[in-house]
């Protein structure tokens, strides 16, 4: 794990007032979801809990990282993840399927905008929130300060996330 880029999440999350225990800290997780470029594609997270029941986490976007779009698909009986984001600090932009938005304030990553096709647009700002229903395709992007977003969800199977571009590995493997 890069220093550089945990010591950025930790600034990131005191702006926000949010305090981690050591065990939080020392479990943060740093994604470039296999794609290389870190600063442009990827996430950082904190999972709290994740059980049968339900999910938190912290999602830390530095300055302007993009979360590549994907779903959370049924699994057998299963229905995919409900999840809650709402913003803690910073702006994110949220993109969920559904009608497109006229003149967006973000776009996709250059090169890559064939894998996001996910274009209504939901702006969060710290204290708002908006919930992605289950199977729905959607991927998120900070402003220029970085962003921390709480997610409240359903059970989390990271494994199982579909990525519309399929360069993305989500969960290594072993």
């Amino acid at each position: 794990m890069s220093e550089s880029v945990k010591n950025r999440v930790m600034s990131l999350l005191d702006k926000a007032g949010i305090v981690l225990t050591e065990k939080e800290t020392s479990q943060l997780e740093i994604t470039d979801l296999s794609l290389g470029d870190l600063e442009v594609e990827g996430l950082q997270l904190i999972t709290y809990i994740n059980n049968e029941d339900y999910c938190a986490k912290e999602l830390i976007l530095l300055s302007n990282q993009t979360c590549p779009e994907h779903l959370h698909p049924s699994i057998g009986s299963q229905p995919g993840k409900k999840e809650t984001f709402r913003c803690r600090f910073g702006t994110v932009y949220l993109y969920v399927e559904g009608e497109q938005t006229e003149n967006p304030v973000v776009s996709p990553p250059k090169g890559k905008e064939d894998f996001y096709t996910a274009n209504t647009e939901i702006v969060l700002k710290p204290g708002e929130q908006y919930t992605i229903q289950p199977g729905v395709k959607h991927w998120f992007q900070a402003g220029d300060n970085g962003a921390i977003v709480s997610e409240f969800s359903t059970t989390s199977r990271d494994e199982f996330d579909i990525f519309t571009d399929p360069n993305i590995k989500r969960v290594e493997d072993n």
